[in-house]
Order: structure tokens, then C-alpha cells, then sequence
């Protein structure tokens, strides 16, 4: 059987770097599960807009890390294809007097704990303070330009690829009817082909940042070992706020900052 006409159209969202070991990555999937990719391009799933590659954008000899999520948002409007960036975000300040994040970055409770470890690592909060008032002073100080704040998640996302972030799910799609779990050890033979690539190829072996359960899978694959790992639980749980190895991770690369 050949890839899906459809799936391999979704490549024209990856950089040209990328392409030959996405399509190799793709091979993969088809000599495990046959079946796979041609019901996927027969069925609903997330993200739309052929953005099922859209995290490979970064040219592949620019990656310094990867950071990988556990899959798409399950929304249609949040789900660009690109880890842990909500499409339903915009600005990331509140606009109401004594706000902190705007109302869609809380209720993206992933980017919310995100944005509260990178303030906390930058010594705008206290790990025992991260909300009411101390947050909307913050708040206050980024909307009026005197810290120099970037002001959208569109600035974070680029200051992240800036700093050489893949940043790729381990599923890359979501579908309503199947477990997260299934669509993500589907695709477990194309990451593994695709990392595999990238290790051969790329100048300095990525950092792999993993994040939540699924990630974690990710790490017992036999690839994985040519890699430097730093793992954390999902930054769905506040715990990840105060996650000291996050903060040393991201503290230096000064993301929040315009």
C-alpha cells in the first residue's frame, strides 16, 4: 500500500530539510500498521488545514532541542499542529484592571502553568505567589512596556523556535472517538524513524524536553538513547510551576522578555 495522497500533501507545511525523513517516517507507520494512515485520511481528526506537519517548520539543522507534548489540543480552533501552542490564544496579558493572563491562557491550563514556571524562574514570582495580585502586578508592568514583555503567544512561539524548538507532539493528531493513547502508538514507528534521522543528521544532537506519559513512552524507544533527555510531568499539573529542572532549562533563554 502507498501513503495516502492526502497525508503526504501535508508535507508542503514542513521545511524542505524535513521532507525526505517525514516520508521515511511515514514508511515506517505504513510496514507497522498498513491500515493506519489510510483510515486517518478518510476520517475527522485534528489539526485541520493540512497542518499535520506544521511542527517541522524549524529547518532541521537549526534544532537545538525538541520539546515533545503528548498531542493536539482537542478543539479545532486551538489545534495548529505545533506542541502546546493554542491557535484560540492571542494576546497573553489580561486587559482588566487587576488581571493577570488573559482569560484564554487560563483556560489553556497547560500554557497557563507554562507562563507561571517561566515567571517564577525569572524571579517576577514567588513559587507561593503566583496568582492574584502578585499576578497582576505582573501583568500590569508587561502591558505597559516598562519590563519589556513580549505581549502574544505568537512572540513566544517564535522566541521558542529562536532558541531551536521543535516542538512536536507525540501523536499528531486527535480524534474525538479514538483514545489519545492508540493514535500515539501509531505513530511511535514515525517518531522513531524521523529521530533517528535527526540524530544522524543534525550538527549537535538535540536536547529531548519531554513532558506528560505519553512523552514518556517516548523515551523507552531504542533511538532515544543517542539523545540528552530532561523529563517532566505535564504543565497541566501546578506542580510544574515550581519543576526545578524546568527552571534551569528555560530560565537563561529569557522567553518572556521582548
Amino acid at each position: 500500500m502507498t501513503i495516502p495522497t492526502a497525508i503526504l500533501d501535508a508535507l508542503t507545511r514542513a521545511d524542505a530539510s524535513w521532507r525526505p525523513l517525514l516520508v521515511q517516517g511515514l514508511e515506517a507507520m505504513m510496514a507497522a500498521t498498513p491500515d493506519y494512515l489510510p483510515q486517518l485520511a478518510n476520517d475527522q481528526y485534528l489539526p485541520t488545514e493540512q497542518r499535520l506537519f506544521a511542527a517541522f517548520s524549524l529547518p532541521l539543522d537549526e534544532v537545538r532541542y525538541v520539546l515533545v507534548g503528548e498531542g493536539p489540543y482537542p478543539r479545532a480552533e486551538s489545534a495548529t499542529g505545533v506542541c502546546f501552542m493554542d491557535g484560540a490564544v492571542g494576546g497573553l496579558w489580561s486587559e482588566e484592571q487587576g488581571g493577570g493572563l488573559s482569560k484564554p491562557v487560563n483556560k489553556a491550563t497547560s500554557l497557563r502553568n507554562f507562563m507561571k514556571m517561566l515567571l517564577v524562574a525569572d524571579g517576577q514570582l514567588s513559587l507561593d505567589n503566583t496568582a492574584g495580585e502578585a499576578m497582576a502586578a505582573v501583568s500590569a508592568r508587561a502591558r505597559s512596556g516598562a519590563g519589556s514583555h513580549i505581549q502574544t503567544l505568537a512572540d513566544l512561539q517564535q522566541k521558542l523556535i529562536q532558541q531551536g524548538f521543535l516542538l512536536l507532539n507525540a501523536s499528531l493528531v486527535f480524534r474525538s472517538h479514538v483514545a489519545p493513547a492508540k493514535d500515539a502508538k501509531a505513530w511511535l514507528p514515525f517518531f522513531e524513524s524521523v529521530m533517528a534521522g535527526l540524530a544522524a543528521q543534525a550538527p549537535k544532537t538535540p536536547t529531548m524536553v519531554l513532558w506528560g506519559k505519553i512523552a514518556e513512552l517516548l523515551s523507552k524507544l531504542p533511538v532515544m538513547k543517542d539523545f540528552p533527555q530532561i523529563s517532566a510531568e505535564h504543565p497541566y499539573n501546578l506542580s510544574f510551576i515550581g519543576n526545578r529542572d524546568m527552571h534551569q532549562l528555560f530560565q537563561p533563554m529569557q522567553l518572556l522578555k521582548e
